[in-house]
């Protein structure tokens, strides 16, 4: 499921003294407001308890959210380029720092559940506060700075973009802990289809070109392209389903050592892995706990909420394996036979996440952004259904650790050719 998003009103966003087109300057303000627009939406149904609460370390509560991503465009935005833009508590710059050690200390990650104060309502205050003072910068912004300033703002609204994802994926995980399984929005429940067979299509391989190609936005990690050797190889043209990935549990996927990488294995006996996080084995059937409530497994649709260590056991069970990122990227850019490419599930790669031959860190704060992860992780390619359609492109490098499973993360088999 994906937000619905409001429309978004340009009024107010005239220019004066400018010698840029006025346009430029209202469209970037109304892309803005609608970006701010829809985090606010994903929050609209929930309650003060439920934005207050922290499941687990890896996620953060929707207010912390909220406030987070007014915090980015603070930092790096108002506060050095607005002139006599006073910050609404300075104490926020400590609460809402997530990983910047270029720009101070931060309240520790696994305690942000615990942030009573501020409440949600003064967090929508704080966030009124930003966006009011933005839309003021976008406006009087001196024309040499603002090439400059859209590069950053377009940067904060991809970076707000990635927290709506992550705003989805915490709630699941949240709501999931509850007995009573709460839905956090209905929707209409489809009867369970039939899945398409699946077919496999050939690439010949040879030398190709990936990574971003310059038009649009990327993130630095995406950056430089460079040219890569390709072996012959086959991808299926759709997703597994959570029909095939029931045959690989009821083979007895999860008992078999084989199959598994050896801390994949670990994971599974440490953690009482039996199947895809949010499955439950009923007493006729299995269930699958979604963002509407819980409901009974729907075979045909693509399996999600897997770690790398789940996909990567499935693919060698199924005779296959993972692609690697640069297959997937040449493969998406050239064939149009492929389906559910990033409107489903972000999937599991077997490459880990590096930097590509040439890459730079972009320079400042904002350079922490990526390259210091490039440790320990895992690429995933693609988007999933709680991805802004905006938000998705070929070229984008997913990143998360092999036994992460909050994710809308599933699979997309391989083999060579």
């Amino acid at each position: 499921m994906d937000a619905q998003r409001k429309p978004i009103s340009d009024k107010g966003l005239a220019v004066e003294g400018q010698t840029s087109p006025p346009s430029d300057r209202a469209m970037w303000g109304v892309r803005f407001a609608k970006v701010r627009a829809a985090t606010l939406d994903l929050a609209r149904d929930l309650s003060p308890e439920d934005q207050l609460v922290q499941s687990m370390p890896d996620a953060s509560p929707t207010k912390w959210h909220l406030a987070h991503t007014a915090w980015f465009f603070e930092t790096f935005l108002l506060t050095p380029s607005l002139k006599d833009y006073r910050p609404l508590d300075a104490g926020y710059a400590y609460l809402f720092n997530s990983y910047y050690e270029a720009v101070g200390d931060r309240h520790p990650r696994p305690m942000r559940g615990l942030l009573t104060r501020p409440t949600s309502a003064e967090v929508i205050a704080y966030r009124a506060h930003v966006d009011e003072a933005m839309l003021r910068l976008i406006e009087t912004t001196v024309e040499a700075a603002w090439p400059g300033l859209r590069d950053l703002i377009e940067l904060g609204l991809h970076h707000e973009q990635q927290h709506q994802e992550l705003i989805l994926m915490d709630i699941k995980h949240a709501f999931s802990c509850s007995p009573l399984l709460p839905a956090f929005r209905e929707r209409m429940i489809s009867t369970p289809g039939q899945a398409t067979p699946l077919n496999w299509i050939t690439f010949e391989g040879g030398l190709r070109q990936i990574g971003h190609d310059g038009t649009g936005f990327a993130f630095d990690n995406e950056e430089p392209r460079h040219k890569v050797w390709l072996e012959p190889f086959r991808l299926a043209d759709r997703l597994a389903t959570a029909g095939e990935y029931l045959a690989f549990i009821e083979d007895g996927g999860y008992r078999r050592p084989d199959l598994w990488l050896s801390d994949g294995w670990a994971c599974v006996q440490a953690e009482g892995w039996r199947a895809p996080l949010y499955w439950r084995e009923g007493e006729s059937n299995w269930k699958v706990f979604t963002l509407s409530g819980e409901h009974p497994l729907d075979p045909s649709e693509p399996v999600r909420h897997l770690s790398l260590f789940e996909a990567d056991a499935f693919a060698r069970w199924s005779g296959a394996r993972l692609p690697t990122e640069a297959e997937w990227e040449s493969a998406a850019s050239s064939a149009s036979s492929l389906r559910q490419l990033s409107s489903e599930v972000w999937q599991w790669t077997g490459s880990a996440y590096l930097p590509y031959p040439g890459f730079k860190a972009a320079s400042g704060a904002v350079g922490e952004y990526n390259g210091k992860f490039m440790s320990g992780q895992m690429v995933l390619r693609g988007g999933a259904c709680v991805t802004p359609a905006e938000h998705t492109r070929i070229s984008y490098r997913n990143f998360f650790p092999p036994h992460a499973r909050w994710a809308f993360s599933g699979v997309r088999l391989a083999t060579d050719a």
